[in-house]
C-alpha cells in the first residue's frame, strides 16, 4: 500500500531541488510527443500544448509556485537561444532559392507582419478591450523574446503578452495546415514562410516536422518577423489607437 504521508515527505524534499522543474518539463514533453506519435502526428495532438496543460495541473495540484518550478526549468528557457541560431543551418542550404525570390518574399513578409499587427488590435478594441491591453497583443505573432520587449515599450503587459504568444504559436501549429491546404497553398516555401509569420517558433517546429524546406523558410520568417515588428509595431499601433480616438 501507498504510505501518501511517506510520499508527501518526499514529495516536499524533490519540490526543494532546482532540477524538479527541469525533470517535470523534460517528463510532460516526452509523454506528449509519445501522445503525438499515437495519434498519428495530428496537428490537434500538439506536444506543446499538452505538455503546458501537464505542467500547469502539476503546478496547480502540488502548490507549486512558477517561480520555484522556473528555477530548474530556466535551463529549457536558455536554450531557445541556440535553438534559434541553429535554424540558420537549414536555411542557408536554401540561400540560392532565396536570391531568386526575394522580392516576393520581401512582399509577403511585410503584409504578414502589418496584417498581425493590424488585425489583433482591431479585433482586440472591436470587442471592447482596452488600449492597454491592445498594445499587450499587438506583438503576438513575434517570438516570446521580441514580443515581451515590444509589448513593455508600447506601454502593455509583457507577461501576458508571453501568453498570448504561446496561445498564437499553438492555434497556429494546430490550424495553418490545414487552412493552406483549404487555401491551396502547395509551395512548402510558401506554407513554411506563412508559419514561421503567423506562429513564430511553435510553427517553425510543425514546418520542420513536415520537410527540412518547409521549416528553413518558417524559421527565415520568424526570424525576419521578429525584426520588422519591433520596427514597426512601436510606430504603427499609437497611430492605429489615435486613429480610432482612443
Amino acid at each position: 500500500m501507498f504510505n501518501f504521508e511517506e510520499i508527501s515527505h518526499f514529495w516536499v524534499y524533490l519540490s526543494a531541488s532546482p532540477l524538479l522543474g527541469l525533470t517535470l518539463t523534460l517528463c510532460a514533453y516526452v509523454f506528449a510527443y509519445w501522445v503525438f506519435e499515437r495519434c498519428g502526428f495530428s496537428p490537434l495532438a500538439n506536444p506543446v500544448a499538452i505538455s503546458v496543460a501537464i505542467l500547469s495541473l502539476i503546478l496547480v495540484a502540488s502548490g507549486m509556485s512558477y517561480q520555484r518550478y522556473f528555477a530548474g526549468a530556466q535551463f529549457v528557457h536558455f536554450l531557445l537561444g541556440p535553438a534559434t541560431v541553429a535554424l540558420a543551418l537549414p536555411l542557408a542550404r536554401q540561400v540560392p532559392r532565396l536570391r531568386r525570390s526575394l522580392l516576393p518574399l520581401a512582399c509577403a513578409l511585410l503584409c504578414g507582419c502589418v496584417t498581425a499587427i493590424v488585425s489583433s488590435v482591431g479585433v482586440a478594441l472591436l470587442l471592447g478591450a482596452s488600449p492597454e491591453l491592445a498594445r499587450t497583443i499587438a506583438p503576438k505573432s513575434a517570438t516570446s523574446p521580441i514580443a515581451m520587449a515590444v509589448s513593455e515599450h508600447l506601454g502593455g503587459i509583457p507577461a501576458l503578452t508571453a501568453v498570448l504568444v504561446i496561445c498564437t504559436g499553438v492555434f497556429g501549429a494546430i490550424t495553418g495546415r490545414s487552412l493552406l491546404t483549404a487555401l491551396r497553398v502547395e509551395s512548402h516555401a510558401a506554407r513554411g514562410l506563412a508559419l514561421g509569420v503567423a506562429a513564430h517558433g511553435i510553427g517553425t517546429a510543425r514546418a520542420f516536422q513536415v520537410s527540412p524546406e518547409m521549416g528553413a523558410y518558417a524559421g527565415l520568417g520568424m526570424g525576419l518577423n521578429g525584426v520588422l515588428t519591433a520596427i514597426l509595431a512601436p510606430w504603427l499601433v499609437p497611430h492605429l489607437l489615435d486613429w480610432i480616438g482612443r
